[in-house]
């Protein structure tokens, strides 16, 4: 028989039960909408993880400011014009040889202009870019002269012909600008782009130069005389001919063909400003003789269309 008494003992336990059970599910409740915020559980994991992705497709134009070291190697200057000038002797090939003048190193400042496409494949970058640039002060001269005893024809028996030849000369070159074709390929880090180039160059000089070659032919031999009946050999030297050529040149236009090739990096900032800097090395071909050899280090700023 249950009594009123063991009635309401039951009746408070059942109160007690369900007040735990409604606070259990409250803060059930909560915690889920606490954890719906995580990225992972709203599917976007992946998302928070993943690089800022800068479209480096389509055109850009920009500026640029450099610090070039060129290295001017004079040593062969005069050689097609001392070529010319002793063509068809024993001369020609010897002293064309000789290397009168010496290689400088010549620093200067620059800036230029540049406008290129991209075309990009998931990370990858291609395009294609003209770039020009004007050098302040890339300016250099030498002038040497040496001498030197070649042998000469062969001459009758008991005669030597030997040439005493003498060569002087001179050159200058000032590279006033230059610009570059080039193809590149670059990596999208995001917001940033490592990238190398490779391509052709052709710049614009200045040169001047001059060589004078001048020789004195000697015959060498021995002669016998005979002073008081006795016979005496004296050496003899007779010079048979001489000759001096010069010849000089000039131009204010001239052209150098070359290539080029380097590495640099850009970085986007607010979407459509591109800053960058790179290196790139410069090789042209002899102008006149004269090779030229050019280390540039710039920075840039281009816009994206």
């Amino acid at each position: 028989m249950i009594t009123s008494e063991s009635s309401s003992s039951m009746e408070r336990s059942m109160r007690r039960l369900l007040l735990a059970v409604a606070m259990l599910g409250t803060v059930s409740a909560a915690h889920a909408a606490d954890l719906s915020d995580l990225p992972i559980l709203r599917g976007s994991f992946t998302d928070g993880l993943s690089k800022t992705s800068h479209n480096w497709d389509g055109f850009y134009v920009g500026g640029q400011f450099g610090f070039a070291t060129t290295d001017v190697d004079f040593s062969h200057a005069p050689k097609t014009m001392t070529d010319f000038m002793l063509r068809n002797s024993i001369l020609e090939a010897p002293v064309g040889g000789w290397s009168l003048l010496p290689s400088n190193h010549v620093q200067s400042t620059g800036f230029g202009a540049y406008v290129g496409r991209n075309w990009q494949l998931y990370d990858a970058v291609f395009g294609v870019e003209a770039n020009y640039s004007y050098m302040k002060n890339i300016s250099s001269s030498a002038s040497d002269s040496m001498t030197r005893i070649l042998d000469g024809e062969t001459a009758p028996t008991g005669h030597t012909y030997t040439y005493v030849t003498s060569l002087g000369g001179g050159a200058a070159l000032k590279l006033k600008d230059y610009a570059t074709f080039r193809g590149r390929v670059g990596w999208d880090g995001g917001d940033f782009m490592p990238y190398a180039f490779a391509g052709l160059a052709i710049g614009r000089a200045e040169v001047s130069r001059f060589a004078t070659v001048s020789y004195i032919k000697h015959d060498d031999y021995d002669e016998s005389i005979v002073l008081g009946g006795v016979t005496a050999t004296i050496h003899r030297q007779d010079t048979i001919d001489t000759g001096t050529f010069n010849k000089t040149e000039l131009r204010t236009n001239s052209f150098m063909y070359g290539w080029t090739a380097g590495i640099g990096v850009e970085y986007a900032i607010c979407n459509n400003i591109l800053v960058r800097g790179e290196w790139e090395h410069v090789g042209f071909s002899d102008v006149k003789d004269i090779t030229v050899g050019l280390n540039n280090f710039r920075v840039g700023i281009g816009y994206q269309f």
